[in-house]
C-alpha cells in the first residue's frame, strides 16, 4: 500500500503516534454502518433514520437535505439548486448529477435592461430567479438509485416542519442578519419572522406552510412542486415583482446527469461537477499545485501558502473566462485541466511576488460572489454506497421572494449572469448561469472520500486546501475540515481573506511577498462549512467529519442490536 495511504488511514483510525498540526478539536467519528455528516446536526440524525429504516446513501441524503432546508433556510430549501456526486459501492464508479436549473425563456439582457437594470444583473430581486432544482434533482436521485418512497424520506422534515426545532446558534446568527430583507415583503415577513424579529439560538422555530409544500412532493413526487399550487405560487410572486417565470417554465425542467470531471493529484483522484459549475477551477489549482513540493515545505508555510494563493488567481481567471453552460457553446474543459497547461500556468507564479492581476479574465463579466449561504452533506451507508451533496438559495436568503404561503424562499442564482454580450456566461433565454456550488470526492485505492466546503467563490479554493492537507499533508478528514484557510472571494488584486489560526510570522512574510491580507477570527463563514465522510473497503469501516466553524455533526449509524431480523455484518 502507498505511504500517502498508510498516513491517512492512520490518521483516519485515529492512531495518534504520529501528531501533526493541526490537533483537532474533534475527533473523526466511525461505525461498521454508515454516517451522515450535516451542518445540521437534527437532519443528520435524519438521515441515520432512514439508513436505520433500510434506506441507503441516496434517500438519507434526501432525507438530510429536505431536513437541512427546514432548520437552516439562510442557505437551503426547495426553492434553491442542488448538485451531487453519487458513489456506488458494487460498481466502483461515480454518478453525477447537475440539478441547477435553467432562466425563464422569457429572460434575456434586453428584457432586464427594460425594467431597469444597467450593466449588470442585480444581486436579489425578481429577474435572479432561475427555476429550482433541487425537487426535481431529488426526484432523479431516488428514480435512479434510491430504496424508499419520497413518503418516507421526507417524512422528518415534514415532522420538523409542523412541530417546530430549536434554532442552532450559527445559524440564528445567519438568520438575524437577513432580518431587514426578510422583513420588506408580507410572505418573508410571515414565513421567516416571530413577532418581526428574526428567532434566537434555542427558540423553536415552526414553519407549517412549508410542511405542507414538502407533503405534496411526498405525495404526487416532482409534480407536486413543478406544477399545481406551488409552481402558481413561484410564477404569482414573480410576476409580482416584475419578474418572467412562466408555468412551462417549471415544468419543463430537468435536472442532468453528467460525468464527473477528474484529475489525478499525487496519485490521487480527485472528481468534481462539470460546467456550469466552478469545480474545474478546483481541479485546475491542484494540477498548478502538484507542481510544486507542498508536503516538503511543509503545513502553513509561506512558500506553500503563497503557491496555492497565485494557483487560486490563475484558476479563476480561467473560470471567469471561459465557463457557463456548456448546451450554449463548448467548453474547453480538456484543454483547461491538461498538465502541460498546468505547467505552463505554474511557471507565471513568482515565488517572490504576489500578482495582483492575472490573464485571462474579464472582471466586468460576473458578479463577486462572497455569500456563504449554502449547506453541503456527505452520506456514507452500511454497503460503502457514497452520495456527496450541495445545495443551496446562493446568497443569504437568496432572492428575498417567497411564494404565497408556500414556506420556502425563492434562490436568486440568476445574479450570476452577466449582461456583457458574447461571454459564456452571458444571460440567455432557459440558460444555466456559472454556478459557485460544487461536491467534491477523492479516492485512491481502497479509499473513497465524499467531502465538499460550501461558501460563494470559497468553494473551488476550499476543496484545493482539503485535499493538499489530506494528500500532502496527510491530515485525517477531520483535521482536514479544521485546518485553518485563506479565501479570496474577488478576481483582482492582492486581497486575500486568511484565519487567525495561520501562524503570525507566516502571515508576515506573506505580507512581505505583496499580499494584502484580512485576518479573520474562529468561525468566520466566509470560509466556508465543510463535511467529510471516508470509506475504508479492506475493513468495511466509515468515517465522518464536521467542519466545528458551523453548528453540524457527523453522526454514526449505531449498530442494529434491536433489530432481530436485520442480517448481522
Amino acid at each position: 500500500m502507498p505511504n500517502a495511504l498508510l498516513v491517512l488511514l492512520a490518521a483516519a483510525t485515529l492512531n495518534a503516534s504520529a501528531p501533526r498540526e493541526p490537533v483537532p478539536g474533534r475527533s473523526v467519528v466511525a461505525s461498521r454502518y454508515g454516517v451522515v455528516a450535516s451542518s445540521q446536526p437534527l437532519a443528520a440524525a435524519a438521515g441515520v433514520q432512514i439508513l436505520e429504516r433500510g434506506g441507503n446513501a441516496v434517500d438519507a441524503a434526501i432525507a438530510a437535505n429536505a431536513t437541512t432546508g427546514v432548520m437552516e433556510p439562510t442557505g437551503s430549501g426547495i426553492g434553491g439548486d442542488l448538485f451531487a456526486l453519487v458513489y456506488v459501492a458494487k460498481e466502483d464508479k461515480l454518478y453525477g448529477l447537475n440539478a441547477s436549473g435553467w432562466s425563464p425563456k422569457a429572460m434575456t439582457p434586453d428584457f432586464v435592461r427594460s425594467k431597469g437594470a444597467a450593466d449588470k444583473m442585480p444581486q436579489r430581486g425578481p429577474f435572479t430567479v432561475t427555476v429550482p432544482g433541487v425537487v426535481a434533482g431529488w426526484d432523479a436521485l431516488r428514480k435512479r438509485f434510491g430504496a424508499l418512497p419520497f413518503s418516507v424520506s421526507l417524512a422528518p422534515a415534514i415532522f420538523h416542519a409542523e412541530n417546530g426545532f430549536p434554532l442552532m446558534e450559527i445559524t440564528a446568527g445567519l438568520w438575524t442578519r437577513s432580518e431587514k430583507l426578510l422583513g420588506e415583503h408580507p410572505n418573508s415577513r410571515a414565513t421567516f419572522l416571530v413577532d418581526g424579529r428574526a428567532p434566537g439560538a434555542g427558540q423553536i422555530f415552526r414553519n407549517p406552510d412549508l410542511a405542507r409544500s414538502l407533503r405534496r412532493i411526498a405525495e404526487q413526487g416532482r409534480d407536486g412542486y413543478y406544477k399545481g399550487p406551488t409552481a402558481q405560487a413561484i410564477v404569482d410572486i414573480v410576476h409580482e415583482q416584475g419578474g418572467a417565470m412562466a408555468l412551462d417554465d417549471l415544468a419543463d425542467f430537468q435536472p442532468e446527469w453528467v460525468q464527473p470531471i477528474q484529475t489525478n493529484y499525487r496519485g490521487w483522484t480527485v472528481s468534481e461537477i462539470p460546467p456550469n459549475s466552478q469545480g474545474i477551477a478546483a481541479l485546475e489549482m491542484l494540477n498548478v499545485l502538484e507542481r510544486f513540493p507542498l508536503a516538503e515545505w511543509g503545513f502553513h508555510s509561506t512558500r506553500a501558502l503563497h503557491a496555492m494563493i497565485e494557483a487560486k488567481k490563475l484558476a479563476y481567471a480561467d473560470l471567469l473566462r471561459y465557463v457557463g453552460d456548456p448546451h450554449f457553446g463548448q467548453i474547453p474543459v480538456a484543454e483547461l485541466l491538461g498538465k502541460e497547461s498546468a505547467a505552463t500556468r505554474a511557471a507565471r507564479i513568482d515565488p517572490k511576488a504576489a500578482a495582483c492581476k492575472v490573464e485571462p479574465t474579464k472582471l466586468a463579466s460576473v458578479t463577486d460572489a462572497r455569500g456563504s449561504d449554502t449547506i453541503y452533506l456527505t452520506v456514507v451507508d452500511r454497503d460503502g454506497n457514497i452520495v456527496s451533496l450541495i445545495q443551496s438559495n446562493y446568497s443569504g436568503f437568496g432572492s428575498g421572494l417567497v411564494p404565497k404561503d408556500k414556506g420556502f424562499m425563492l434562490h436568486n442564482r440568476g445574479a450570476l449572469f452577466t449582461l456583457e454580450p458574447g461571454l459564456p456566461n452571458t444571460l440567455a433565454p432557459r440558460k444555466r448561469p456559472l454556478h459557485t456550488i460544487i461536491p467534491g470526492f477523492l479516492q485512491k485505492g481502497e479509499v473513497k472520500i465524499g467531502f465538499g466546503i460550501m461558501g460563494g467563490w470559497n468553494q473551488a479554493q476550499a476543496h484545493a486546501q482539503f485535499v493538499v492537507d489530506v494528500v500532502d499533508h496527510g491530515m485525517s478528514i477531520q483535521q482536514a475540515l479544521e485546518a485553518g484557510r485563506f479565501t479570496k472571494g474577488t478576481f483582482e488584486g492582492c486581497d486575500v481573506e486568511i484565519e487567525s489560526s495561520v501562524p503570525e510570522q507566516v502571515r508576515a512574510q506573506l505580507g512581505e511577498l505583496g499580499h494584502k491580507l484580512e485576518v479573520r477570527p474562529p468561525r468566520t463563514p466566509n470560509f466556508g462549512y465543510g463535511q467529510a465522510v471516508l470509506y475504508d473497503a479492506r475493513t468495511g469501516v466509515k468515517f465522518g467529519a464536521s467542519d466545528p466553524r458551523h453548528d453540524g455533526e457527523a453522526i454514526p449509524v449505531p449498530a442494529p442490536a434491536f433489530d432481530a431480523g436485520r442480517e448481522r455484518r
